[in-house]
């Protein structure tokens, strides 16, 4: 193998091990069933739940809003990067 196609090789390699540890973002569409505002909670009607960040003001937030989340999930828990509400 000569050395140019080594090095392709390798910086291949170490672009896919940097991208193997980041999160997918994932999206989920529905209508706010249930809202936890001590644990900063949401559930929608689908019954999957999703951790809301620290700063989401939550008097905003009631049952019944339609909303559209990009969320991550991290350690079993689907955190919320971001939120468009119907309101």
């Amino acid at each position: 193998m000569g050395e140019k196609a080594m090095r392709t090789t390798i910086g291949a390699l170490a672009a896919l091990l940097m991208l193997s540890g980041y999160a997918l973002a994932a999206e989920a569409e529905g209508h706010i069933k249930k809202v936890d505002r001590d644990k900063m909670i949401i559930t929608l009607d689908d019954g999957k739940s999703y951790k809301l960040p620290g700063e989401t003001d939550m008097d905003a937030i009631k049952e019944g809003m339609d909303v559209i989340l990009a969320y991550d999930k991290v350690d079993g828990q689907n955190l919320v990067t971001d939120m468009q509400t119907s309101e």
